[in-house]
Order: structure tokens, then sequence, then C-alpha cells
């Protein structure tokens, strides 16, 4: 089975909010991206409201058709948010107030009873929840412990390796992914995969038996500003088919 496309729009969102007005729309370039092929919408609504909106949630949840995946930080305001929005998945991930964008994998291990808390809560309100982590069998175990139904892996040091690193560090990133991926999927998870990834390094991913999506966001945003997003996302889907 091949491996799927998840499209990011909190980019277009970014780009909407420099100016606070109405243009360009996440929810329009989600409707493009779904007809472009992609597997599922993704939106991250963060606790400081600087790019993606409540506004664009409640109008993604009435259009998105495919998948809409929410993600989020693991709090109690957040989680009552999902229920009441009902996106057909849930990905918690870490805050940092001070990032640019998510960076590090959530240290599920280290917050065992309250993330079980939150997706059990999660799961018997029918919204399917996955845990954005690094590629580490610590994290894999937690996750499964806390009773996610997803892992996503973070694959931020591999893109990283990839533009800065040696041969040797890009085979070691890799090698890691493909050893959690059959590590979570011996517990029963499913995989996704994302953060940093484009259209120069994402094959290597994409060509790991056992992912089933990979989540993309800013590559695409930044290939839409200059071909569209149609076609960006037609460029993505060859580039993970290699």
């Amino acid at each position: 089975m091949s491996t799927k496309l998840g499209v990011n729009v909190d980019h277009i969102a970014t780009i909407r909010e420099a100016r606070k007005g109405k243009e360009p729309d996440p929810v329009a370039a989600a409707m493009i991206a779904e007809l472009a092929g992609c597997n599922g919408i993704t939106a991250h609504l963060r606790e400081d409201k600087r790019h993606i909106q409540d506004r664009d949630i409640r109008l993604l949840r009435g259009t998105v058709t495919t998948k809409l995946n929410l993600e989020m930080a693991p709090t109690q305001a957040m989680v009552q948010f999902a229920i009441n929005r009902q996106p057909d998945m849930v990905t918690l991930v870490p805050e940092v107030h001070t990032e640019l964008s998510t960076e590090d994998g959530l240290n599920v291990s280290a917050k065992i009873d309250e993330l079980a808390k939150y997706i059990m809560t999660l799961r018997n309100n029918d919204i399917q929840v996955s845990v954005f982590i690094d590629a580490e069998t610590e994290q894999v175990k937690a996750a499964k412990k806390v009773g996610a139904n997803y892992v996503e892996f973070n694959t931020g040091k591999y893109a990283t390796a990839f533009e800065l690193g040696s041969r040797e560090e890009v085979d070691r990133e890799i090698s890691a992914l493909q050893d959690m991926t059959v590590l979570a999927h011996k517990y029963g998870l499913n995989v996704l995969a994302g953060r940093g990834l484009n259209y120069r390094n994402v094959e290597a991913v994409a060509q790991i038996d056992g992912i089933d999506e990979i989540i993309i966001g800013h590559s695409i945003v930044s290939r839409a500003a200059l071909v569209g997003m149609e076609r960006a996302v037609k460029e993505m889907i060859e580039a993970i088919r290699g």
C-alpha cells in the first residue's frame, strides 16, 4: 500500500494573519488540496491562535470530506474544544510559545497518567488520537500505554541531516524511523510521519514500509505560493511515489 499525503494548511493561515485579513483562506486551500488528491487535512489550533482560528476549524469540519486531523496541545480546554468540533482525529503535540513551529516530539513517557485521561476522553467521544513523538523506543511504548491509536514520528532530525549532515547521519535517522515503525506496528499502532519534509527529502521516508501517511505543510504552501495549491499538492504526491 502506497504512503498517503496529508496536507497541513497552517501556513496558509500564517499568510492571512500577517495582515489580519480574510485571505488567503485555509478552508479554501483545504478544498483545493482534497481535489488534488490528498488523503487528509491537518490544522494546528495553537493556544496563542497565531495562525489557525476557531472559525477555521468550524468551517473545516463542515467542508473536509477526507479526514480532518486537529493538532493541539494536551490540555483540558483543547480536549473540550475537540469534543465540541468532532474532528476525525486529534494529534497531541507539545507547544512552546517561543517556537516558530513544533520542534520536538511530545514526551509521552513523562505524562502517562495525564495523557491517558485525555486520550480516553477523546476516544470515548469517537475521536481517534495520535501522539507526535520522536522515533524512540521509550516513546513508542508510552504511546501504546496511554491508549493512542496512532503515532506520528517527528522527522525533523532526518530533515536536518538531509540538508546539513553526512550520509551516515541520514542513514541513521532513516534506520531509526524504520525500526520504530516496526515496533509501533508490533504494539498495534498505526504510523504517520511529518516535520521538515519537502519535495527533495520525502521519498526516503515514504519508502519505509508501514508508514501510512506523511503530513506536510510548509513545503507545500511555499510551493503553492509560486505555482498554486493544486499543482503543489500533485507534485508532492508524485514526489512521495518517487
